[in-house]
Order: structure tokens, then sequence, then C-alpha cells
């Protein structure tokens, strides 16, 4: 107990830099007493609209949040949803520096209407890449040259919208090992084969099976990858996809997250460690996963163990489940329940 307050109290010293697909969310809640006449859908009476930052955003505002100072890297639109998504970012003190305007594409914007505790619908506008602004991919990668050697470390958070390409995950994680820098990657399934030799990745089961199954039908070499079922249904099957992942991609470490079942961490040489859940209520999985990384990551920049980190980690996502929508963990909350263990 004594050792993750130690390093919780480090967190303050740190600069972890975010790159990575930045949305904004926007929450419409409301409450339901009848069906419309139009069509079979419930009429929502709108009574509370706010915005949070989502993606990479988010992952960085739980970062500030837990004390440490995130740098976010990445594009937004010239719109209103991007001056209201740069706003909410200055107010919440993450460094916007590396963040550029693409005026080839929207903000990505995801709204989610909820009434009763639950979600009506979610609607998304973002506009498919056809080929990458490579005016906007310079200066993203002139920025990351210029800021990284001042970070502690660096999270890929990648949503699968565009940013995060083979040649920006190569720059990156070459330039990280140069530095001795720690690196970690939220994974997008059909992007697993790019995130070779880093500190980390943390996907949950699902993209943990679809990244086996994505694998075995696009990789040069699958049959390197030990296993030969994208399913996985036992303790046994988790253990033996972990291990696999961990070798075929040359990784420290690999995080498994479970959901109710909490998490599971693959190192070299190691046995697997089992971390049980910590969440009382499971209110909204929105943007667990980017509580997960932040958190994991800034223990493993406040020296702790990738065990503590990731206990670390679980504690956080126990406490963001419990509330609503893509929202960040506190520091003090954290302390709260650490102490509570």
């Amino acid at each position: 107990m004594a050792q993750l307050h130690s390093i919780i109290s480090k967190f303050h010293n740190k600069k972890i830099m975010v790159i990575g697909d930045i949305i904004l969310d926007q929450y419409i809640q409301g409450s339901v007493f009848r069906l419309s006449p139009e069509a079979p859908v419930p009429v929502v009476l709108q009574e509370k609209a706010f915005y949070t930052p989502g993606g990479a955003a988010n992952v960085a505002h739980n970062l500030c949040g837990l004390g440490a100072r995130a740098v976010l890297v990445g594009k937004i639109g010239n719109d209103p949803e991007g001056k209201i998504l740069s706003r909410e970012l200055r107010q919440k003190g993450i460094d916007t520096r590396g963040i550029f305007i693409d005026k080839t594409l929207p903000t990505i914007c995801k709204t989610r209407v909820i009434a009763q505790h639950q979600q009506v619908v979610r609607i998304d506008r973002e506009k498919a890449e056809d080929t990458p602004n490579t005016l906007v991919s310079e200066k993203i990668m002139n920025f990351v040259r210029q800021a990284l050697p001042s970070c502690d470390a660096v999270i890929l958070s990648d949503y699968g919208k565009g940013l995060i390409t083979p040649q920006l995950v190569s720059f990156v994680r070459d330039m990280a090992l140069a530095k001795r820098k720690i690196i970690t990657i939220d994974p997008k399934v059909e992007h697993f084969s790019y995130y070779r030799n880093v500190t980390a990745i943390t996907p949950n089961l699902r993209e943990t099976e679809n990244a086996i199954r994505n694998i075995k039908i696009t990789a040069i070499l699958p049959e390197k990858l030990g296993i030969h079922f994208d399913r996985l249904r036992t303790d046994g099957d988790i253990d033996l996809a972990g291990k696999e992942l961990l070798k075929y991609l040359n990784l420290d470490s690999l995080l498994i997250t479970l959901g109710e079942h909490g998490m599971r961490l693959f190192e070299k040489q190691k046995d697997p460690v089992i971390i049980k859940t910590r969440a009382k209520e499971v209110y909204d999985v929105s943007g667990a996963g980017d509580t997960v990384i932040a958190t994991f990551t800034l223990g493993l920049s406040a020296g702790a163990k990738k065990k503590e980190a990731a206990v670390l980690a679980n504690l956080a996502a126990g406490i963001v489940v419990g509330k609503l929508g893509a929202v960040a963990v506190t520091k003090a909350e954290l302390l709260e329940s650490v102490g509570s263990q």
C-alpha cells in the first residue's frame, strides 16, 4: 500500500506525450415518457448537454486529472467542434501546442443521447481519410521530434481514424527507444502488426481475439503466432494468447483488460498475473481503456513495476466505469481507492 502511495506522489513531476485520434464527445441527457407518433422510437426530453474530450484527448485528460502534465499531439478540423474541443482541452490544463488544424477533415465528434441512465443512440460525425494530409503529418512529426526528448513517456492512442500509420508508429517508436523513453499503445485491431518492440500494449479481450484473427489472415508469417484459435473462452486460452502475442510482437509487456473479470498482465520470462476487478458498480464503460493506458503509463514513468502500474490502472478503471461518460479519474480518487484496499 505504501509503495502505491509513493508511486502516486511522483505523478506531478511527470510529463507524458499522447499521440492519437482526437475526438469531441457530446452527451445529451434527458428523460423518456412516450414514443414518437412519427416512428417507433422514444422521444427524449433534453435536460442537460455537455462536452468532454474523447479518444486520445481523454487519455490526456486522465493524465492531467492524476496530476501529471500531458502534451497532446494530433489534429482537429477548422470548425465549431474543433473550437469547442480546443477550449475544453485548455480549460483542463492540457498542452495543445501539438494539435494542428486539418482543413480537409471535420473534427471527429461522437454524440451520445442518454435517457434513464441508458444510451439511446450514438451519432458519429467523421470523414474517412482517403490520403493523409502530408503537410499536417510533417507538422506532427516535427513537433514530436522537438518535444519528445523532454517527456518521460509517450502513449499512442489508436482509434483507427487515420492518424496512426505504420510510418508514424515506426518514427515515434524508434525515437522513443533511442531516447530510452517508455512507449505504450492503446491498439486498434487492424494495426496490431505495427506495434512491435514497445513497452506495452493494452487491448481488451475482444480486441485480442480480433487481433489474432487479423494476424492469421493478413500477416506475412502468421504461423509464427503459435495459437490456432481466436475465441478465448477460458483462462488457459487467454494465457496462451497473451504469451504468444507477447512473443510475436516482441513486447516488454501486454496488459489485457477483461471487463468485470479484471486484467491479465504478461511479461517476458514471467508467469501471467491475474488482477481482479475493483469496480463496485458499472455505470458506463466509455473511456475506460483511456484511463487504463494513462494510469499504467504514468505509473511506469513514476518508477512502478509493471504489476504495480497494472494494479493502479485497474483501480482507476474501477472508478471511471461508475461515472457517466468518458470522464477522467482524479489523483484524490485514486488515492482513496488505494487506501480502501
